[in-house]
């Protein structure tokens, strides 16, 4: 076999996903943590072409092992290492807003860069640039968007009213609705800080009697969605849901955003959790063999 898939211990599951829909082996990446902080990495079995699973929220220490599993696989022989990180840390930081501040998307693209002969992400946050490969050049830089998965588990029967937070939004939400035949609302978003944000909705009056499917890339919070719930509630919504990409709440998080009426939180297994219920492993294994990063 040329190609096997090795994952870290906490995205097992997805790891396990993707192997499957690819029909590789999967191998798990085994990390012992010493008091002192530091980490003991160990790969076994080594390919000509190993595929390397780790979604990068809480990154930096999994930066650090991620590194070293890339190093370990080398020495044993891989030729090619690739990296799936269905979330990929760091990207929202683009420029130096204030001064003296790291730009941390270029340290850290150029950082993958160096290590990886090719990366594969889903729906990565840039604001700024178009393309992975402006962050990553020199190696195959592959962004996937997840609108067609997000829609798959969209109940079109309902025919819900599906709600972006910002104007940013507005082509990706588009773009999972519209091959439904569903409504849009796009909200303008004002941030106050890392957990308050105002927000305005034009056309609201439309959710009255409806169901509302609020969808956004990323759930950190939550903040963003319960503002925007209770505006559809005082709108007349008869139901709120929520569906993302990636979803960093807690615990906590998840259980504010229920007691803000928001029903149901859904998102891709990106990130694992309780919200994690719709697979990317179909996505990324044709992604995987469209860009022939394996044979």
């Amino acid at each position: 076999m040329d190609s096997a898939l090795f994952g870290f211990p906490e995205c097992s599951g997805a790891a396990t996903r993707l192997a499957g829909a690819l029909d590789i082996p999967v191998h798990e990446v085994a990390v012992r943590r010493f008091p002192d902080g530091e980490s003991l990495v160990r790969v076994e079995n080594a390919t000509p072409t190993a595929i390397l699973y780790r979604s990068l929220d809480d990154p930096n220490a999994k930066l650090v092992e991620l590194l070293l599993a890339a190093a370990a696989l080398r020495d044993n022989g891989a030729a090619r290492v690739i990296l799936v990180a269905p979330y990929l840390a760091y990207m929202r930081q683009d420029i130096a807003f204030h001064p003296g501040e790291a730009v941390s998307q270029k340290v850290i693209g150029a950082l993958l860069a160096r290590h990886f002969d090719a990366v594969v992400t889903v729906d990565p946050h840039l604001h700024r640039i178009h393309s992975l490969g402006q962050v990553m050049p020199g190696i195959a830089a592959v962004a996937l968007s997840a609108a067609p998965a997000l829609s798959a588990a969209l109940d079109d029967t309902a025919a819900p009213v599906v709600v972006g937070p910002d104007s940013e939004s507005r082509q990706w939400v588009e773009a999972i609705a519209t091959p439904l035949g569903l409504d849009v609302l796009v909200g303008a978003k004002h941030r106050r800080g890392d957990r308050e944000v105002s927000i305005a909705i034009d056309g609201i009056g439309e959710v009255a009697g409806r169901k509302a499917v609020l969808v956004d890339d990323v759930i950190a919070s939550g903040a963003t969605l319960i503002e925007a719930a209770q505006l559809l509630r005082d709108a007349g919504a008869i139901a709120v849901e929520a569906l993302a990409t990636h979803c960093l709440a807690s615990a906590d998080d998840l259980a504010r955003m229920k007691a803000a009426g928001i029903t149901r939180v859904r998102s891709t297994d990106s990130v694992a959790g309780p919200t994690a219920t719709i697979p990317l492993a179909p996505l990324l294994a044709a992604a995987i063999r469209n860009e022939g990063l394996i044979a």
